[in-house]
């Protein structure tokens, strides 16, 4: 078993290492300038999109709207990674690493806003009559045939990966988080959990949807509304916290406290790895979700799904990361979970930490529910539409034994499958290129009517 955790953990090493970082950003990079940086320009049309679409136009063809098909996609990386991951860029980079985390973000939104142009255009209806689509689907039908082997190593790999990381690692990370600070036991928060997933999932789309819908928004108001308690308390130490930001963003960070000093380099390092892993920008996941919204345009998903990197990176990565920064936690030498509830702690003594649970808790459960979607519509590509029902069922019983068994090598394993989904998202991306910069041409023409029908003005 060791030999074998050794052999994968090297794998990771290498899926995870440079060669991939370089690979995601050069991507990211070759979209922005193809695109002349238009989803950084239209991030405040984005936002102005996502409101209205919150009802789709009759028009539209989908299963959701497009505002609950952007939840869904959020529920899926607004999670443990925006917690504990980005504490764990800054304990082992130092704060230098949110800076690059927001370059990330910013470079990814053209990934993210490709990748569901892509998922839209080329989605299908499936023999239930619902829309499906994904880097699979733009593969098959984008690519051609010839081109089919690699959608099919991408459904593989996610519909293998989101076991592990989608499922039994999210709520190993609750029943933990949950049995530390209220002494609940490991197999309690397992039924519960296990439950209430199988409760929405059985519903398919529309369920996850609306629960999405309703979930995501307030758990991510509540969060920052936390947050804001921390900054609040420490408003004092927010221009040198900055300050620290984009000092040692290029700078190395020198050993202070109980941190032990890092590199610029382990800086952009630690900062892109978890940005990434935040917001899965250049994995593709996201249009599999956007491709079941309802609409008329690829473009106009293409603009709401490419905020989603945004709200995830930029507003909620932030506000972990100025927690941290402003508290003066992160020379503790604490890493993870750990250190954004001593960030919790430090301006709200005795009920910090359990906010922060709770937080971890919900971000981690719409997690479980989004990559279960994503999973399944792998699985369905793979299989056919008969395979619904059972996956369905194997995601729900997951949950259990995610709960209360070590997860050392789930986690590993996932986490490598996770990165070799990228592969073939990004050949795609890069190969059909032309096709998504010859439609931003229409974005100029894009509007939407009150009743959320895309429409040329």
């Amino acid at each position: 078993m060791q030999y074998l955790f050794d052999l994968i953990n090297t794998l990771n090493g290498i899926v995870w290492g440079l060669p991939m970082i370089i690979m995601i950003l050069g991507t990211g990079l070759y979209l922005q300038i193809r695109l002349r940086f238009m989803p950084i320009r239209k991030i405040a049309q984005g936002f102005r999109m996502i409101w209205k679409s919150r009802a789709p136009g009759t028009a539209a063809a989908g299963e959701i709207s497009p505002f609950a098909a952007l939840m869904t996609a959020l529920s899926a990386t607004v999670g443990t990674g925006n917690i504990a991951g980005v504490a764990t860029a800054i304990a082992v980079g130092g704060p230098g690493a949110l800076f690059w985390m927001w370059m990330t973000a910013l470079i990814g939104m053209a990934t993210k806003y490709a990748e569901v142009v892509l998922a839209v255009k080329y989605r299908e209806v499936d023999d239930h009559g619902k829309h499906v689509g994904g880097p699979m689907y733009a593969i098959k039908n984008g690519l051609g045939a010839h081109w089919r082997w690699l959608g099919t190593a991408f459904a593989i790999f996610g519909g293998l990966a989101g076991f592990g990381i989608g499922n039994m690692v999210q709520v190993n990370g609750i029943a933990s988080a949950v049995h530390n600070a209220f002494g609940v036991p490991l197999w309690v928060t397992g039924a519960v959990v296990m439950v209430l997933t199988g409760a929405v999932i059985i519903g398919g789309i529309k369920r996850i949807g609306k629960v999405a819908e309703l979930l995501v928004p307030a758990m991510c108001i509540g969060y920052i509304l936390c947050v804001a308690v921390v900054l609040f308390v420490f408003a004092d130490q927010i221009p040198a916290a900055f300050e620290l930001i984009f000092t040692q963003a290029f700078n190395p960070t020198a050993a202070t406290g109980g941190f032990l000093g890092s590199s610029v380099m382990l800086a952009i390092q630690k900062g892109v790895s978890r940005g990434i892993f935040s917001n899965e920008a250049g994995l593709g996941t996201a249009g599999i979700a956007q491709a079941a919204g309802a609409t008329s345009s690829p473009v106009f998903s293409g603009l709401i799904g490419m905020m989603g990197t945004f709200i995830d990176t930029i507003i909620v990565c932030t506000m972990t990361g100025l927690a941290i920064v402003v508290t003066g936690v992160w020379t503790s030498g604490a890493s993870g979970a750990v250190l954004s509830s001593a960030a919790f702690e430090a301006a709200m003594p005795g009920v910090g930490k359990y906010l922060l649970t709770i937080s971890l808790a919900i971000f981690a459960f719409t997690t479980i529910l989004g990559w279960a979607y994503y999973g399944e519509k792998c699985w369905e590509y793979l299989l056919g539409t008969a395979s619904e029902k059972p996956f369905r069922i194997l995601w729900t019983l997951a949950v259990f034994p995610g709960a209360v068994l070590s997860l050392d090598l789930t986690w590993l394993i996932a986490d490598t499958l996770n990165a070799l989904m990228a592969i073939p998202n990004l050949i795609s991306l890069l190969l059909l290129s032309p096709v998504i910069v010859s439609l931003r041409a229409s974005i100029s023409r894009i509007a939407l009517s009150p009743a959320g029908r895309t429409k040329k003005c």
